[in-house]
């Protein structure tokens, strides 16, 4: 059984899950135009937590795979390992395309954006660097006067989260490169920390803790200058390592059982479980609400899923009646050419000579 580790001392940087050790550190609505279609949105959204369609991932192949983000047009990006290394990965639909940085002797991807730029780390013979993948174009990541540098994740904006450290064992710091210009991203009262993914709003979260080695690890969420800290109740331990738009976040946690995800939207806390397994996590979440993570079968061997929210068949149902609702209403509004009250008013809108009645009845 590969160990599940929430820290990687060897390399000397604190991070989210890695797995197995060999796979080095690792650890993210159309706005409604009508009342009843809104509720028909709120409704699927609401069902998407409950149920999941599983798929796994894994490149073929190879000795274990590790899926770390997916972004909004499905793209899926993760580390692998096969018969000549460790390698970073890209899938596209069912294909697949390894990834790595010239002259590394290892490389991890971690993050992609929406525009497919990808965010890593990878091994030379000068050590460890952070990388932006842009095209066929690699550019390494290094803080200034850091021992090690990592980047963990990007958003659409290009803004790279990651994670360095000064000396080695002693301290970790998570870091914002925006532009040319890097922040220090540091929980108070803690020694260790890192930032493991940020949404296109800014917001970051990631992990800290007082001890890397033998303390528990926390998660945090960093919205502006506020920092929250958003463990999972009961945890052992927890990392933060992926949040959308809407704020919704995931992660890892540990337990008495072992290592399970989390989805956390507002301040409900749901397991992410990938069914039949031994242990899982998620690390990645997009906008559609898709999840990706690992999970390890019953001989040990790690593989990765993506989870796809699928709404519950009572809630197929209640869709129907709200779609038919939404139909009804604008069919009786074009008969007959009435005031209409839109959402966003108290007072009533009445019909103009000469206008349609579909240019004032819809709100």
């Amino acid at each position: 059984m590969h160990a599940h580790v929430l820290h990687s001392t060897p390399d000397g940087l604190a991070n989210a899950p890695s797995l197995p050790p060999e796979a080095g550190p690792g650890p993210r609505l159309r706005r409604s135009t009508g009342l009843a279609a809104a509720l028909v949105l709120g409704l699927a959204s609401s069902a998407f937590a409950a149920d999941y369609h599983f798929t796994a991932v894994d490149v073929p192949g190879a000795t274990w795979t590790l899926a770390n983000a997916v972004n909004d047009t499905g793209l899926i990006v993760g580390t692998v390992r096969d018969a000549s290394g460790v390698h970073g990965f890209l899938k596209a639909g069912s294909s697949y395309t390894l990834i790595d940085v010239p002259g590394s002797t290892l490389t991890y991807a971690y993050g992609i954006n929406d525009a497919g730029q990808i965010v890593g780390v990878f091994d030379d013979a000068t050590g460890r660097h952070g990388f932006l993948k842009d095209g066929a174009s690699f550019t390494p990541i290094d803080v200034p006067g850091a021992d090690m540098s990592a980047a963990w994740g990007i958003n659409n904006a290009g803004q790279i989260v990651g994670e360095f450290n000064v000396v080695s064992g002693v301290d970790d710091h998570g870091f914002l490169k925006d532009g040319p210009a890097f922040t220090t991203i540091d929980v108070p009262g803690f020694a260790f920390s890192g930032a493991l993914a940020i949404n296109n709003v800014g917001q970051v979260v990631g992990f800290n803790a007082a001890d890397i080695v033998s303390g528990p690890q926390h998660a945090f969420l960093k919205d502006g200058a506020l920092l929250t800290n958003i463990d999972v109740p009961g945890a052992l331990h927890t990392n933060a390592t992926g949040i959308n738009d809407a704020g919704q976040i995931v992660g890892v946690f540990t337990d008495a059982g072992g290592y399970h995800g989390f989805l956390r939207i507002g301040g409900s806390v749901t397991t992410i479980d990938m069914p039949g397994a031994a242990e899982s996590g998620v690390y990645g979440i997009n906008d559609v609400g898709q999840l990706v993570g690992f999970f390890e079968d019953g001989a040990g061997v790690t593989h990765s899923f993506l989870a796809t929210p699928v709404p519950e068949p009572a809630t197929w149902g209640m869709l129907a009646i709200g779609l038919l609702g939404v139909f009804g209403q604008a069919r009786r509004r074009r008969a007959a050419c009435r005031p209409s009250v839109s959402p966003h008013s108290s007072k009533p809108r009445t019909g103009k000579p000469g206008l349609r009645c579909s240019q004032f009845a819809a709100a």
